[in-house]
Parts: C-alpha cells; sequence; structure tokens
C-alpha cells in the first residue's frame, strides 16, 4: 500500500509514526533522552514543511494529504504538549488555548470543505507553526539546559499570541462558515 502513497503522503505518515517515538524519547530517563526527543521532534516537525513544498511543486496534491497533514501536525503537537503538561514543564491552559484553537478551526474547514471551500494555510498559520514547534523545542530542551527557560517562557507568550491572532484571522476570512 505505501508504494502506492505520494511521496508527501509517506512524509506525513513518517510525521505521525514518529509521535509514539518522541513521546517514548520524551519520557525516557536515559541520558540525553532530552536532546534526541527535540532532535526527533525537530525532524518530524520538518516533514510538515517538505511535505507541502513537494506536493506543490510537483503537482502531488492529494485529498488524502489534505486530510492527513493538518491531522498529523495537531497529533504531533498536542501529544508533546500534552505530556510536557504532564510533566508540569508548560502550564495547562496553555495546551487549552492550542487545542482550542484547532478544534474550532478544524471545525470550519470541516464546514467550509461541505460546501466545496478549501481552507489553506495562511501567514498568521504560518507563523502560529512556527513559534509553536520553537516553543516546543526550548520547552523540551529546558530540562536539561535551564539557562533557556527565559526564551521557553517567552516563546510561550509568543506562541499562545500567535495562536490566538491566527484563529481569529482564520474566523474573520471565513465567517461565513461560522454564523
Amino acid at each position: 500500500m505505501i508504494r502506492h502513497l505520494t511521496l508527501p503522503n509517506q512524509l506525513t505518515l513518517l510525521r505521525l509514526l514518529m509521535v509514539p517515538l518522541i513521546g517514548y524519547t520524551l519520557t525516557a530517563t536515559w541520558a540525553l533522552h532530552d536532546q534526541v526527543s527535540v532532535a526527533m521532534y525537530a525532524s518530524a516537525a520538518a516533514t510538515d514543511s517538505l511535505d507541502g513544498r513537494i506536493a506543490r511543486s510537483r503537482n502531488l496534491v492529494s485529498e488524502l494529504g489534505k486530510f492527513l497533514d493538518p491531522l498529523a501536525d495537531k497529533i504531533l503537537v498536542i501529544t508533546v504538549l500534552a505530556i510536557l503538561v504532564g510533566e508540569n514543564v508548560v502550564p495547562f491552559w496553555v495546551v487549552v488555548v492550542i487545542f482550542a484553537r484547532e478544534f474550532v478551526i478544524t471545525g470550519v474547514r470541516f464546514v467550509a470543505a461541505g460546501q466545496g471551500v478549501v481552507v489553506g494555510s495562511t501567514p498568521w498559520g504560518k507563523s502560529k507553526t512556527v513559534t509553536q514547534n520553537l516553543m516546543i523545542g526550548l520547552l523540551i530542551l529546558e530540562q536539561p539546559y535551564p539557562v533557556l527557560r527565559p526564551a521557553a517562557l517567552a516563546f510561550v507568550i509568543i506562541a499562545v499570541a500567535a495562536t490566538v491572532a491566527s484563529g481569529l484571522d482564520y474566523l474573520w476570512r471565513y465567517r461565513r462558515f461560522v454564523v
């Protein structure tokens, strides 16, 4: 089956398959597990940018990819954030804000798709993704490197602000599907 999938969809599936491995390394107790975890997370996050670029440049955009790519992104981010909440690295409310935004915008996308409209990414959405990924990387690395704590806390604020701004931007752009 996998040989019939496009390269972008294979990269998306790889990202999904990496989630449990990242979760394992994140909760492990062996030396350098945080560094391995952040390297794996960064690799998984990089496949998000790469799969989209390849799909568009090679005309390999598919319905499966349109569905699976954002789902894989959400599963990756929410899983890692849930683990970080469980380890008291990030406050629960941060995950609630991020999850609520994802839930609402996914709903808007679903309603729009039902009417034949594809809700694509926006500059705010891309900024949200970048800031969330940087926040997660810093939160993981602040455990072995406490000197990173101020930067991690700053990126929590930046990522939450970008998440809220992105959500409001999508709601405004696609308000006809909300009301």
